[in-house]
Order: structure tokens, then C-alpha cells, then sequence
């Protein structure tokens, strides 16, 4: 027998729901040193908590007997940080304790109090709710806690992350000194010590699943892409890897309803969690995930606390995470009960080093690649189509499919009517995005660090501006390749000047120094060479200002060619003197007047 310390009618709920054997977390909180004992547990998201501490109180509230008295007064509460979780650990400790005839109602904000009133004025044995609607009920005699025998805190460190402290101190300090108290956080920083230390009593301490390790179930993946390129890498990835659930993570609310907005429109089943919608919006979106109906989940970080999506196999950070305990947090989402699942980190190029501190800091290993590309997806698609074709092709086909069959092929070429099927059977899927080519360097450094890698760089490794000695254009090395011309609405009259013209052509081109060739500065515009295989990509790139520089427009000047050196080099400029220009910020002048001249003046000449 799997679980032979625990109550017939408990031991019978689990065989019928496939538990053969106790995870680790089940097995820990099942030994026979914890018996009676306060417990503070860390276990990884996903491991079987909820399981964990349904049995670790089943001794508290059965003793001996094989079924539970009718209901009256609680015997036992737990609190969870959201709605969501809430009901979720409802739904699980009502299966549990189903056959011992247990009673479990939910007390959650965004609920009808007086309904919950009702409920609890009708009995239960097991109360389940959020903090401050606990703290209410409790408050306003509803909830009376005084046969209360255990208390569970779930997910503890997200209760605090979430500010319910208060509210916590007060419902513990309303229950019976002699009750037990089981603390359950996914980590045990330095709050939930003291937490426990002040609510419980010689507290036996688990950790469950080899705290600090990475969770061996769950595959993390780095996603390197061009900056302003997230949406495109959320669509490929999705369509890529094409999870049965999913779920992507933003930062903000506007981001979350504006990636749902697109997602939908490309064509995928997806609904948005945040903290604006309603609770029966919230319902019909979870409900919409596990029957089928949707497949992506677009959700903030407070939304999507605790939330448990049946076959859930793709986690994407669409934003990264603020710290280490959020990724583990999203990621945990995934890789669930021994299922496999993947955690995709969406990096933009100058955001790699934040990623690697991140994973880091949550001690977990990632593989670093390029987001799927549209080719990787027709590929992959192929492959799909391929495999579901012979899959069919294994069973018998009826009679009528046959038929249809020979009349398909009657005066016609196979392989173009194979064709046409696999197109048929591409039509309905989002179609892929086309991504910046994968880029052969960690990671741009910050706009401020361009100046100094070029002071610091050797005299051989700098571009070679010269031009008449005013310093603005290069030599052109002796056999090299004609790169694609490029004009900016910047030039001589607007301070331009190579120290920052080539820095900010990187930043906002999404290339490297060694993309940018011949620069050359004229009096109210700057032409200048970029490698002719990036040059499609930074055209694209540089067409899509920021906030700081929407007044400097980039554009080809191919069909012109370069500018006529002589007019470049009209004038020899006099060497700065003293202090060189700051590298870059951001606000160089337009030629047309867009903006004032900028605050730091003109070097003095000599």
C-alpha cells in the first residue's frame, strides 16, 4: 500500500486519482517525526503541496475514524495569496476528502460575502480562502475559529511579497494556541523566519525537493532577439514549440492586453489575466484554458500567482522577470506532478547580461539560441504534417475516403496534390514572423560604454575616419566590399560629429561597429555605408524610432550613391580643444529644426 499511515477512506481517494507512490514533499510531511508537530516547508512550485499538507492534516482531523462528523464549526483553514489558488486548493481537498465526507467552502475577495456567510453558517469542516476576506469574515463573527485544530499557510512568501502580513498576524492571533500551523513557501527568506518563528511552535523544518536546485523537469531556454522584436519571438516561439497550453508572461496590464490583443489577432485561442478584469471574467478565461477552447494564456505576475493549467508546457517571459524569485515563481507553472515542461526566455540583445544575472541568481542553467526563425516554423511544420500524414495512413481508411481518394488523383500529379494538402493544412495556423538574423555577439553594451570601447580600442581595430583631416569619413581598406548608402537628416549644422554618430547608428540600426562603414558628414546630412548582408535588417530597424530620437530620420540613399568626397570634406574643422563631446544621449539635432540645440555647447575652437 502506498500510503499506509493514512485513513482508508483518504488511502481509497488517492488510488482512485492514479497516486501510486507519495511525491517527496508527501512522503516528508508523512514521517512519523511529523507527527503533531508545526512544519515549515519549502517545496518547488508544482511538486504536490496541496496533496502534502490534505494528508498532513487528515491526521488532525480524523484521529482514528474512517469519516468526518457532519459539519459544524472548521477544523481546519487554509489561506492562499489569490482567488485563483484559492479555489484550486479547494477543488483538490474536496476530491481528497470526498469519501471521508468532508465539506470544503471557499471565503475569496471578488465572491459574494453573503453567500460565503451563508455557507459557513451551514457547516464545514475545511475552509479555504485569501487573507483580507478571511480576516473579514473572522471579524465579523462569521468565521468562528475556535475549533479550529490546524491552519495552513500556502504559498507564505507570496502572502508577504503581496503585503497581507498584517492581515496573516491577525487571523493566526485569533486562533487557538494549540492548533497547528504548517507554513508552506516555495522559499524560506528571512520574513517567513521570522513569521514562522513568531506563529509557531518548535516548527520541524523540510525541505522538500533539494532546495536551491534546478527543477529537473523543467527545461529553460535563453531566446536571444533584436531589441523592439519580443512580439514576433512570443508568436514563433508559440508556433515553434506548439504547446497544447501555454502561458506568456508581461510586466503591466497595458503589456498584457496589447501582446493578447495581437496574439489574437494573428489567430491564436488566447485570453488575458489581470488584475482589471472581474471574477467571473478571470472564471470564464481559466475555464476557456482547461476545456480547450484557448491555448495561451497572456498574464501578469499578481494574476497569475499560484494558477495550476492542466498539460501547461510552455512558459514564456515575454518580459523578464524584476528578480530570481519571480522567474522560479512563473516558471514553476510548468513542469508539474512529473510532467516536462519548457520556461523560454524572451532576451533582447542589449538585456542579456539582466537575463544571465537572473538565472544566476535562481541558480538555473538555460540554453541560449535565437528566437525560431519562419524558416525553423516551415520546417517544423513540415515535419508535424509529415507525421500526422502517416499516422492516418497506419489506420485503415473507410470506404468512402478511399473513393474520394482515387477521384483526387485521377488525371493529376501526386506530389502536386500532396502539396496542395500540406498548404491546406498550413492555412489555418498563425503565420510566422520574420526576425532580425541571429547576432554573432553577447549583447550590445549600454549606449554610454560605445565612446569608451573606442578610446580603449587599438589604433588598427578603430574605423578610420578621415576625409581632408576633418575627421568625417574613412578610408575605404584597399579591396573592400561596396557597402549599401544610408542618409540621416543630421550633419555639420547640427553638431554631427563620428564620436556619436556611430554609437547611436548601432543603437538604433541594431548592429555592431563592424556593420558601419564609410561615414561621411555634410553640412545638413550625414551619409554612411552599412554591410551590404545587414543592410535589410538595419533599414528595417532604423525606421522605428525611439521616444528620445523620432526627430533624426534614417533612410536609403542607395540610388545616390555616396556623396561627393570634396563635399564632405568641404572646410578643414579645427581639432576640439580640452574636454572631448560626451558620448551620445540620445538628442542629437535635426537638420529640420525638430529640436533645440543641445544643453552641452559647442567646443570652443581655436
Amino acid at each position: 500500500m502506498p500510503f499506509p499511515t493514512l485513513a482508508a477512506s483518504i488511502a481509497a481517494a488517492l488510488a482512485e486519482r492514479g497516486y501510486a507512490e507519495p511525491t517527496a514533499v508527501q512522503a516528508a510531511v508523512l514521517e512519523a517525526e511529523t507527527a503533531g508537530r508545526d512544519l515549515l516547508v519549502s517545496a518547488q512550485t508544482g511538486s504536490g503541496k496541496t496533496v502534502a499538507y490534505g494528508l498532513a492534516i487528515s491526521r488532525d482531523l480524523l484521529g482514528e475514524a474512517e469519516r468526518l462528523p457532519p459539519a459544524g464549526l472548521p477544523l481546519a483553514l487554509v489561506v492562499a495569496p489569490t482567488r485563483e489558488l484559492a479555489l484550486q486548493v479547494q477543488t483538490e481537498l474536496n476530491w481528497l476528502y470526498a469519501r471521508a465526507g468532508g465539506r470544503v467552502i471557499s471565503c475569496v475577495g471578488g465572491m459574494d460575502p453573503m453567500t460565503e456567510r451563508r455557507q459557513l453558517a451551514h457547516g464545514a469542516h475545511i475552509v479555504v480562502g485569501t487573507p483580507g476576506r478571511l480576516r473579514d469574515h473572522i471579524e465579523r463573527g462569521n468565521l468562528r475559529p475556535q475549533s479550529m485544530r490546524a491552519v495552513v499557510l500556502d504559498e507564505a512568501d507570496e502572502m508577504l511579497d503581496l503585503g497581507f502580513r498584517e492581515d496573516l498576524e491577525a487571523i493566526l492571533e485569533s486562533l487557538p494556541p494549540e492548533r497547528r500551523t504548517l507554513l508552506f513557501s516555495a522559499t524560506v527568506p528571512r520574513p517567513i523566519a521570522q513569521l514562522a518563528k513568531n506563529f509557531q511552535r518548535d516548527a520541524l523544518r523540510i525541505a522538500a525537493t533539494g532546495e536551491g536546485s534546478q527543477h529537473t523537469d523543467i527545461e529553460y531556454r535563453a531566446l536571444s532577439v533584436a531589441p523592439g522584436e519580443m512580439e514576433r519571438a512570443v508568436v514563433n516561439t508559440l508556433r515553434f514549440l506548439d504547446p497544447r497550453t501555454a502561458i506568456v508572461f508581461c510586466t503591466t496590464r497595458a503589456a498584457v492586453n496589447r501582446l493578447h490583443g495581437n496574439l489574437v489577432e494573428r489567430g491564436f485561442s488566447a485570453v488575458a489575466l489581470s488584475g482589471e478584469l472581474s471574477q467571473a471574467e478571470r472564471t470564464r478565461a481559466m475555464q476557456g484554458l482547461r476545456d480547450g477552447r484557448a491555448r495561451v494564456c497572456v498574464a501578469t505576475d499578481v494574476a497569475a500567482r499560484g494558477l495550476d493549467l492542466p498539460d501547461l508546457a510552455l512558459v514564456i517571459h515575454a518580459d523578464l522577470p524584476n528578480d530570481p524569485e519571480t522567474l522560479l515563481h512563473r516558471s514553476g507553472r510548468t513542469g508539474r506532478a512529473g510532467k516536462k515542461g519548457i520556461s523560454a526566455l524572451v532576451v533582447p540583445h542589449n538585456r542579456r547580461r539582466i537575463a544571465e544575472r537572473l538565472l544566476m541568481g535562481a541558480k538555473v542553467k538555460a540554453e541560449w539560441s535565437p528566437a525560431p526563425s519562419a524558416e525553423d516554423i516551415h520546417a517544423k511544420d513540415g515535419e508535424r504534417i509529415v507525421t500526422s500524414a502517416m499516422a492516418m495512413l497506419d489506420e485503415m481508411p473507410e470506404d468512402a475516403d478511399l473513393a474520394l481518394g482515387r477521384r483526387l488523383l485521377e488525371g493529376r500529379n501526386p506530389e502536386a496534390l500532396a502539396a496542395a494538402l500540406a498548404k491546406l493544412l498550413r492555412a489555418p495556423l498563425p503565420a510566422p514572423e520574420e526576425l532580425a538574423g541571429p547576432m554573432s555577439y553577447a549583447g550590445p553594451r549600454p549606449e554610454r560604454d560605445y565612446q569608451r570601447d573606442y578610446q580603449r580600442a587599438p589604433q588598427e581595430a578603430r574605423p578610420a575616419y578621415a576625409g581632408g583631416g576633418s575627421g568625417n569619413g574613412p578610408h575605404r581598406a584597399e579591396g573592400a566590399v561596396e557597402g549599401v548608402w544610408f542618409r540621416m537628416n543630421v550633419g555639420r549644422s547640427n553638431q554631427a560629429d563620428p564620436k556619436w554618430i556611430l554609437p547611436f547608428l548601432c543603437h538604433r540600426g541594431h548592429v555592431t561597429r563592424d556593420a558601419i562603414g564609410q561615414i561621411r558628414i555634410l553640412d545638413r546630412e550625414t551619409r554612411f555605408e552599412v554591410a551590404p548582408q545587414l543592410a535589410d535588417r538595419f533599414a528595417i530597424a532604423a525606421a522605428k524610432p525611439g521616444q528620445d530620437d523620432a526627430h533624426i530620420r534614417i533612410e536609403s540613399a542607395a540610388s545616390m550613391g555616396p556623396p561627393d568626397r570634396a563635399a564632405s570634406s568641404a572646410g578643414p574643422r579645427t581639432p576640439y580643444a580640452g574636454k572631448t563631446r560626451p558620448a551620445y544621449q540620445g538628442k542629437p539635432r535635426a537638420a529640420d529644426g525638430a529640436n533645440k540645440r543641445p544643453a552641452t555647447a559647442r567646443p570652443p575652437r581655436s
